[in-house]
């Protein structure tokens, strides 16, 4: 029963500082941005790191005899979702300054969209490339 609690659990503790902070920001009470922002990240890792301890604890202490069913490929299933992971965040970054700075070069010159619109795709081959890396894992 607490196996199914938990992850609920996880996602409250993810949402209520999100929901706080929207909710200050509707009445306009003086918060503080960075402040919510740091909270979610920290309550967001902080959890992550809970449940990956306390999962496999109270999976294996309630049935002790799917023990033996479990698959070795949760490792490998881990390490392929780790570089798509790190390459969309990258490109979240790269195209966001590319693309502000891509705006400003076009608003001044209009001639510069092209070279402008290739600088922001190369962002976006980041990703592909996490994509790939995890298909090879997948596949390997």
């Amino acid at each position: 029963m607490i196996l199914y609690l938990l992850p609920l659990f996880a996602l409250a503790m993810i949402i209520i500082p999100l929901v706080w902070a929207i909710h200050k920001a509707h009445t306009g009470a003086q918060f503080s941005r960075k402040r919510a922002i740091l909270l979610n990240g920290g309550l967001f890792f902080g959890t992550m790191i809970l449940m990956c301890v306390f999962m496999p604890i109270l999976a294996s202490a309630e049935a002790p005899a799917a023990a033996a069913a479990v698959s070795p490929d949760g490792m490998k299933y881990i390490a392929a979702a780790l570089p798509t992971c790190f390459a969309t965040i990258a490109t979240g970054m790269a195209v966001g300054k590319a693309a502000s700075a891509a705006i400003g070069a076009v608003s001044e010159d209009e001639k510069t969209f092209s070279k402008a619109l290739i600088f922001v795709a190369l962002g976006e081959g980041v990703a592909l490339y996490g994509i790939l890396v995890s298909i090879l894992i997948l596949n390997g």
